[in-house]
């Protein structure tokens, strides 16, 4: 059920690769869902744009731009750890250097320079060092092998037609709600304070450690790949020119590129890194209110920024907007390369795992304040030392995943398989 499986995607009836085939130039587009994707995006630009202003409105449509960007690369994170964990293949952990290379480089010219449109000040995304950082992530790592996606995935699988991935979708959100409920019996666990290198190096420094530690990432992941000889890469279908740019499969190394520009824009925009999880809170507290209960009351929306957050309307939210438009460009990408096809059916304990998986994810994003998204590419990006604290813990997380995925008749990529 792996969705999040990187550019090279097949449709096999190997157990590890993902249901989702990649996009193929030579499939018919399926011109009727494309124009009413279309259509629906436009709508809800113009609309964004009329009622809550123009950075709300490029927000969303950098969010379509997200959405394809990943589903035209199937930038894996949860396929990537899996991979180098169950058989040695580094190739999407490199794919990763590169994504945060790239937006540490925009970040630093960004935020170092004060740059910023409509008039956001753009700021560091640092989290806290301590016991829910470290928590939080490993219990996300195991929660996207077992549900298939991470945040990103979950939601350009959904877009692309994974009626499947909905079930981790559920649980991301349930997870979410839980942990805003359940807020106090966690919110003065043990931490220190956050360390943005910056702040002692200035950002040049910050930006040239992190690139001197992310070559050193790479270095190792070809060491560990030479030693283990993992199994080849399946090959995408065949494309060249303008079909492999707007049908066809994209490189996970030019996906990387894309997404860390339109990240670096979506900071530049609204003065915060790109993220995706809070928004699962907010949207399942809004369907609390909207059913006559009251999580206004509970302690984690009566802060100040979540109280503010949950008083306003979502269309104005910055993170649900993004994500809305991944869903929204996931499904333009996914209807033009003729690859949208709703799949619902499967084993009831592969959906019980999508369920459970979605739930520990976001439970523990919420703990650790941030997805692989908005705490490992932002914060490592960012100069902060938790970015690296959360990917250390995730990877743990996800040794254990991969070992729990057998309990629900979920398998691990072999040494004899094709990487998928």
């Amino acid at each position: 059920m792996s969705v999040d499986a990187g550019p090279r995607t097949l449709l096999s009836p190997a157990p590890t690769c993902a249901v989702a085939p990649p996009p193929d130039p030579a499939a018919p587009v399926q011109w009727r869902a494309l124009a009413s994707f279309a259509v629906i995006g436009a709508a809800l630009i113009t609309y964004v744009g009329l009622q809550h202003g123009a950075r709300q409105a490029v927000l969303l449509a950098l969010g379509v731009g997200l959405g394809v960007a990943l589903f035209h690369s199937r930038f894996g994170f949860t396929s990537a750890w899996r991979q180098l964990v169950a058989v040695g293949n580094g190739t999407g952990l490199r794919a990763h250097a590169l994504l945060l290379g790239t937006t540490a480089t925009l970040f630093a010219l960004i935020i170092g320079t004060g740059t910023g449109v409509f008039g956001s000040t753009p700021a560091p995304s640092a989290g806290t060092l301590g016991v829910g950082l470290v928590l939080g992530a490993f219990l996300f790592g195991i929660g996207m092998q077992l549900g298939g996606a991470c945040a990103s995935g979950t939601l350009f699988a959904v877009g692309s037609g994974q009626g499947t991935i909905v079930l981790t979708l559920f649980g991301f959100i349930t997870g979410s709600v839980l942990f805003t409920w359940g807020y106090p019996l966690v919110a003065d666990l043990p931490a220190l304070p956050a360390v943005v290198l910056a702040d002692h190096i200035g950002w040049f420094g910050s930006w040239a450690v992190t690139i001197v530690a992310l070559l050193a990432v790479v270095l190792v992941s070809r060491v560990v790949q030479a030693r283990r000889n993992p199994p080849p890469t399946a090959p995408a279908p065949a494309a060249s020119g303008a079909a492999r740019i707007l049908r066809g499969s994209w490189p996970m190394l030019v996906g990387a590129l894309v997404l860390a520009a339109l990240g670096g824009a979506v900071l530049l925009v609204s003065g915060g890194a790109w993220g995706i999880t809070s928004a699962f809170a907010l949207w399942g507290a809004k369907v609390l209110q909207a059913v006559g209960l009251h999580p206004e009351t509970w302690a984690y929306w009566q802060q100040p920024a979540q109280a503010k957050s949950l008083a306003g309307p979502v269309l104005a939210d910055k993170t649900s907007l993004t994500d809305i438009g991944i869903v929204i460009g996931a499904a333009l990408a996914a209807t033009a390369g003729g690859a949208w096809i709703v799949r619902s059916s499967l084993p009831w304990r592969t959906a019980l795992a999508a369920v459970l998986g979605g739930i520990i994810m976001g439970i523990g994003a919420r703990l650790a304040s941030g997805c692989n998204i908005g705490a490992y590419l932002a914060g490592i990006a960012s100069g902060s030392l938790s970015g690296w604290v959360w990917a250390v813990a995730a990877l743990g997380g996800t040794w254990v995943g991969l070992r729990a995925r057998g309990l629900f008749g979920l398998a691990n990529p072999r040494p004899s398989d094709s990487v998928c």
